[in-house]
């Protein structure tokens, strides 16, 4: 795993039923929209009123999935962002504790609209950031406004909640590579998930209906009720084994391991927007900011 994206299809298979890019099949672009019929578990008590989420913003990577995001304070000219998982990016799987900031960057993303059809390639500028410690994520700056996208193609970026995400809540995991969409609920929240050599921390937990599969890994988790982004998809335990590569496991604040073999997780992101200032410029040391640091 930790050898280059593009040097060993092992190391691509990230996590079993929830990521595992390397091993996915390339998707055509004319691939149609396919719409998860499951049915999403009913909140307890008053049911807020839901939104049918699309795949309008998700952007298809080479080997993984994304979404163009913007934060609460994001202003419409400033560059746009686009998020996916640490262990999507091009260099290769951050190793524990290693943080990366401002590395070069022109990979491309295919833009898709709410029917999942491609309606443009988009360009990054740099990685702002990317890390596997804490959490799994990869953040790229791209070499457009979100102005720029809006006007251009009649796409929207996604907003990234700043807030805690909710047990009960009814989500879409919405995967831009397999231009497909999952609904489901979270099911609750680990304290920690450790898979080989990583650890993530308050980690979501979808309930079965989300039984992504490779290649969705980096795709946005969107509350129902907002709209809004509250996670990154990024990991399933595919084989029932105990914290190994593609098996995540559970482990509690008094260190007991808990196996859920088919099960599939998130990492949060209420706490990526107090890491970005104005013009959506990544400040580690900005009041509030509790991203792992180089």
């Amino acid at each position: 795993m930790r050898k280059p994206l593009v040097a060993a299809l092992f190391a691509l298979v990230m996590t079993g039923a929830g990521a595992a890019p390397a091993v996915a099949a390339s998707a055509p672009e004319s691939t149609p929209t396919h719409v998860s019929a499951k049915a999403v578990p009913a909140h307890t008590g008053a049911a807020p009123t839901l939104q049918a989420v699309s795949l309008a913003g998700t952007v298809a990577l080479s080997n993984c999935s994304g979404s163009v995001v913007r934060f609460p304070n994001s202003a419409d000219t400033d560059p746009a962002l686009v998020l996916s998982n640490g262990h999507c990016l091009e260099t290769g799987f951050p190793d524990p504790g290693e943080v990366i900031v401002g590395q070069a960057s022109s990979r491309t993303f295919s833009l898709l609209n709410s029917a999942g059809t491609k309606v443009a390639t988009l360009r990054a500028s740099k990685v702002a950031y990317s890390t596997m410690t804490d959490t799994d994520i990869t953040i790229y700056q791209l070499t457009s406004t979100y102005a720029t996208i809006k006007n251009s193609y009649g796409i929207s970026a996604l907003t990234v909640q700043n807030t805690h995400p909710t047990a009960g809540t009814a989500i879409t995991v919405a995967s831009g590579y397999w231009k497909r969409l999952y609904n489901c609920s979270i099911d609750g929240f680990v304290y920690r998930l450790k898979e080989g050599d990583w650890t993530w921390k308050d980690s979501v937990r979808y309930t079965s209906a989300c039984n992504t599969i490779g290649g969705t890994s980096g795709s946005p988790v969107v509350d129902q009720s907002t709209g809004k982004v509250v996670a990154v998809n990024n990991t399933g335990n595919e084989d029932g084994e105990r914290c190994t590569v593609n098996n995540p496991c559970e482990v509690d604040a008094s260190g007991n391991v808990t196996v859920r073999q088919g099960i599939n997780y998130a990492e949060e992101t209420y706490q990526i927007p107090a890491c970005f200032t104005t013009g959506n410029k990544l400040d580690l040391t900005a009041s509030g900011c509790v991203l792992p640091k180089p």
